[in-house]
């Protein structure tokens, strides 16, 4: 799986933050996506990186649980493809005490996007999606 070896790798080359896993292709319906976010944590896991790492999560229909579809709330996870985000742990937690009030910043997020509404985070993503065209 590309998620094996990808957190290998990150975990063998530790001046490396991040990395993106881009499925552009095989994810498409967002409740599979979720079935892959579900079986790349359990993964993540079972190869010892809890704690080491941690997976963000972005996919072009992404819906918060209990949301509304058309939620600009939701825009927050959406990508131009569903994507898997590999972040370092311990950079995270570094940047994060830089920051006052860091729990805030999903409700910060979520505001923002509220405010420029749902026609103009999808207009944002729709001009993403034409960039890869």
């Amino acid at each position: 799986m590309a998620l094996s070896d990808e957190l290998k790798e990150l975990a063998e080359q530790p001046s490396r933050e991040t990395s993106l896993l881009i499925f552009p292709v095989g994810f498409d319906v967002f409740e599979d996506y979720l079935d892959l976010l579900s079986v790349s944590q359990a993964l993540l896991e079972d190869q010892g990186f809890e704690g080491v790492f941690q997976l963000a999560s972005f996919h072009p229909a992404y819906c918060f649980d209990g949301q509304n579809i058309d939620d600009a709330a939701n825009y927050t996870n959406r990508s131009p493809y569903p994507m898997l985000h590999i972040l370092r742990e311990a950079s995270v937690e570094k940047a994060l005490s830089t920051v006052a009030h860091p729990d805030k910043i999903p409700t910060r997020n979520i505001d923002v996007a509220r405010a420029k509404g749902q026609v103009e985070m999808q207009r944002l993503l729709t001009a993403c999606q034409n960039l890869k065209a």
